[in-house]
């Protein structure tokens, strides 16, 4: 078995932050975000990492972190392009967001030959999370069934104070296997607790702060490589009908079919580490001095790569 790669989803737009919000540092050494994942995946054994970016964010990636990092690890890049679409499929005029985080996974398809593990460039997710999927990638194997995983965190561990969040909300078996995850893109602390949205804010339904989301931190073969590749033209053909501007193909959509067609199994490996991240600028205040505890308390040396 070949060893598992860490692939990063770093080519969001970061409308709601205002910024390159990837590359911001978030400690008076200069690390981002990434570094904190990326030294937590060292640790656990992970070798190689592959950065999904824009083409033309590159330079500043390589400068904010590759080329540091590149010295205890591998480093690969591979490039989400609104153009990179099935033969026949164009970029509607005047789209420019792009196709959504199953579509970023897509293009690193050259880049991975064996089991990987999936993360969002900007969400702080723990050190307990990367032991526990590399662990499992690296015991287990697609036998009669695609064998997948993901750690799951706490809804109210995930909540931001400063505006609404992107969850995958989960349902799972007696066996702590993922039955269903659905992409609530509009979730905010309310008045009653915590709540979603599905009209822009017009009407609202609860969820419990005990509810287990997705983060976005999966572990795959590359078995779920061809599934994406494979399924692309009919999310196509459906999305640029609905919302030719705006839709997007959701890595949970595709691991949900997969489920429900009974030929995937995904463990749920949950995480008791909060997380954090910067949705919005007024975040930053907060992962600063959470980063900064946790290198006093011996979680992180001051300076993460010397």
């Amino acid at each position: 078995m070949n060893k598992p790669v860490l692939v990063i989803m770093a080519a969001g737009m970061g409308s709601r932050y205002g910024g390159l919000k990837q590359i911001d540092p978030v400690d008076e050494e200069g690390h981002i975000i990434m570094d904190f994942s990326m030294y937590d995946a060292k640790r656990a054994g992970f070798e190689k990492a592959v950065f999904i970016i824009k083409e033309e964010n590159e330079a500043d990636f390589r400068k904010a972190i590759g080329e540091r990092v590149s010295e205890y690890m591998e480093v690969e890049y591979a490039y989400q392009k609104l153009e990179n679409l099935p033969e026949g499929c164009q970029v509607p005029d005047g789209r420019v967001k792009p196709w959504g985080t199953a579509h970023a996974v897509l293009s690193c398809i050259d880049k991975v030959d064996g089991p990987f593990a999936v993360i969002n460039a900007d969400d702080y997710y723990g050190v307990e999370a990367f032991q526990l999927i590399y662990d499992y990638l690296t015991t287990h194997k697609d036998d009669e069934k695609y064998r997948y995983t993901m750690v799951g965190y706490l809804l109210g561990n995930t909540i931001t104070d400063n505006g609404y969040v992107s969850r995958g909300v989960c349902v799972m078996n007696e066996q702590k296997e993922l039955v269903s995850v659905t992409e609530r893109t509009r979730i905010e602390k309310r008045d009653s607790g915590i709540a979603f949205s599905e009209d822009e804010g017009k009407t609202w339904t609860d969820l419990p702060a005990e509810t287990v989301v997705s983060l976005n931190m999966w572990g795959f073969t590359r078995s779920i490589l061809e599934e994406i590749r494979d399924g692309f033209p009919a999310f196509l053909e459906e999305g640029l009908k609905v919302n030719p501007m705006k839709c997007e193909y959701f890595l949970p959509s595709v691991v949900s079919r997969l489920v429900m067609e009974d030929r995937a199994s995904v463990k749920v490996l949950k995480s008791h580490d909060k997380w954090y991240g910067i949705t919005y600028k007024e975040d930053k205040p907060v992962i600063v001095k959470a980063i900064q505890e946790m290198k006093e308390c011996g979680l992180y040396p001051q300076n993460l790569w010397r």
